[in-house]
């Protein structure tokens, strides 16, 4: 399971030109879901992003966790993180899981997130969508649970 994770002071999610997800201080995550992934890679990325410390504390330093500036998550399914670019020009999704499995583990991912008392909007998936965010900082993480 790949998450991009990008920190925001305000972020939405379109489609079709209708605001389906919006939030304010927080996280988009962008999330695609690998066809070994399991439940234990949801719990492992659900663990790390909570606690993740990428917001400034009083200091201006990088110390407080998405819990502690009580901010929020949308949280936007992206099988093109699997992408394999290794031959030609045109990337291959192969190993993106089907969306039989990845529906349950992004939704797995959505309900673990609320579970830790972070409220979560959604884009749909398998839309096509328009996100729109203001990236804080910048400041952008990628996290591999395969590299764990």
């Amino acid at each position: 399971m790949k998450a991009v994770i990008q920190r925001v002071s305000k972020a939405s999610v379109s489609i079709n030109q209708q605001e389906v997800g919006k939030i304010d201080q927080g996280f988009v995550i962008l999330l695609g879901v690998h066809e070994k992934d399991t439940q234990e890679d949801v719990d492992y990325l659900v663990k790390k992003i909570v606690k993740m410390r990428i917001f400034e504390d009083e200091q201006g330093k990088m110390n407080c966790s998405i819990e502690q500036i009580q901010g929020q998550i949308l949280s936007i399914s992206q099988f093109t993180l699997l992408a394999d670019t290794k031959k030609g020009n045109r990337p291959s999704f192969i190993a993106a899981a089907r969306p039989e499995s990845a529906i349950a583990l992004y939704e797995s991912f959505n309900k673990g997130i609320e579970e830790n008392g972070i409220h979560v909007e959604t884009g749909q998936f398998g839309a096509d969508m328009a996100v729109s965010l203001v990236n804080d900082g910048p400041v952008t993480i990628v996290i591999d649970s395969q590299s764990k």
